[in-house]
């Protein structure tokens, strides 16, 4: 993956790399940014899995995808996972050239469609399977060309639902830690502060739908932060508008709203929006990407057009004047998520593409591997930076080290 820090592609991996070594398979996490470190790295620690930097120097790096293939060969990976655009670039002809079946998830449509469509194309040569997380990044994916249609495969992004539910005791604690009353009326949204979600619309759709004592909580931070502070200070809404940060306890924070919004430009399939419903929250969402997958308009939310404020307000508006209405439609949202969207689900379906890709493999007539040569250059020079090791056996043996099993998924 690009890196380990937070983000719907990341927890995707997490969650994967999760249910394998609940399998007993060996798992490399691998991450390729320039500064790729991050706290799911501490996440997948605990959860056994051997995790690595393979930092990626500025610019086009010649070097990477043979520094992969060397750590694949190295390792005795027998299949290669891929998250989104960087790792597509330069994982995949790492894992062909290490000869093993290669696979790639697109979240969400790329941003410069038009200026790397030819990088995305020429990479997706290498790979066995290429999955899109709904119906409409599939569409995307195949209306651009980028990829062979007979490898496209849609596998729907899924949670872990025993995390979420309404809870009246976490609502109580987060309203009084954040100093929020406990008879307000709270709209919420949870995402990296990026251009790409949109903050903006929120606030400024907020700052005429919330009511006297209501609040908006934003849960996340990024590059949007500071504008989005002046943006409210502007509208002056800045009394009502709660900046959390990035924070490990959304199901918390989820259970203190009232309704959940998601005002985003471009989406895949947003686990945000999936954790909200499973959550029982009623949700407002621009139909972008594989969101009309999840939310059944006028059903489980409502579906705005998207970049459009008055339309996002005057939902956000419906949602506050009929809690009888919401409360039905968070109710629905729930049973939807709980019936469609569960980790071990989306887990299973890509166990199922994995064992698919290995049989095929196996019928193919044993090549010399070019990553064994890169391996042995690899170790006479310098190797990637492990920064944990999987925790180990009484015996000193690492957990994921079974002899019947030696071979790993890198992801």
């Amino acid at each position: 993956m690009s890196s380990f820090q937070t983000g719907g592609a990341e927890q995707v991996a997490v969650d994967l790399a999760a249910f394998q070594r609940a399998a007993g398979h060996d798992v490399l996490a691998v991450a390729i940014a320039e500064d790729p470190d991050g706290p799911r790295a501490e996440q997948l620690r605990r959860r056994g899995v051997e995790v690595h930097l393979v930092p990626k120097c500025p610019g086009f790096d010649a070097t990477l995808t043979a520094r992969l293939a060397a750590l694949f060969a190295t390792k005795g990976v027998m299949l290669v996972h891929s998250h989104n655009q960087l790792s597509l670039v330069y994982a995949a002809p790492a894992g062909w050239l290490h000869r093993v079946p290669v696979i790639h998830t697109k979240h969400g449509v790329s941003q410069d469609m038009q200026g790397r469509r030819w990088l995305r194309s020429a990479a997706s040569a290498f790979v066995d399977a290429h999955v899109a997380v709904s119906q409409p990044t599939a569409a995307v994916v195949l209306g651009q060309r980028e990829v062979d249609p007979n490898k496209v495969h849609v596998v729907a992004n899924g949670i872990d639902l025993s995390r979420f539910a309404p809870d009246r005791a976490a609502r109580a604690r987060v309203r009084a830690e954040l100093a929020i009353p406990r008879d307000a009326w709270v709209i919420g949204s949870v995402g990296r502060l990026s251009p790409v979600k949109n903050h903006a619309l929120l606030v400024r759709a907020a700052a005429r739908s919330l009511p006297r004592g209501g609040r908006l909580l934003l849960v996340g931070d990024g590059s949007e932060r500071e504008r989005l502070v002046a943006l409210a200070r502007e509208l002056r809404v800045s009394d009502r508008v709660l900046f959390a940060g990035e924070r490990h306890d959304v199901p918390a924070l989820l259970a203190a709203l009232d309704v959940f919004a998601l005002p985003s430009l471009s989406e895949g399939l947003p686990l945000a929006l999936l954790e909200a419903m499973a959550a029982g929250l009623p949700a407002v969402a621009t139909d972008v990407g594989g969101v009309s997958t999840a939310l059944v308009d006028r059903e489980t939310g409502f579906l705005v057009p998207s970049d459009e404020v008055a339309p996002l307000a005057a939902r956000l508006s419906e949602l506050h004047a009929d809690p009888g209405r919401a409360a039905k439609m968070g109710r629905r949202g729930r049973v939807l998520a709980l019936r469609r969207y569960s980790a071990v689900r989306m887990a299973e379906r890509y166990m199922d593409l994995y064992a698919l890709l290995l049989l095929r493999h196996s019928r193919r007539v044993a090549a010399v591997r070019p990553s064994a040569l890169l391996a042995r250059i690899w170790r006479a020079n310098q190797a990637p930076r492990a920064i944990t090791d999987a925790p180990r056996h009484g015996d000193g043996r690492p957990h994921g080290d079974h002899p019947r099993s030696p071979a790993a998924l890198a992801s």
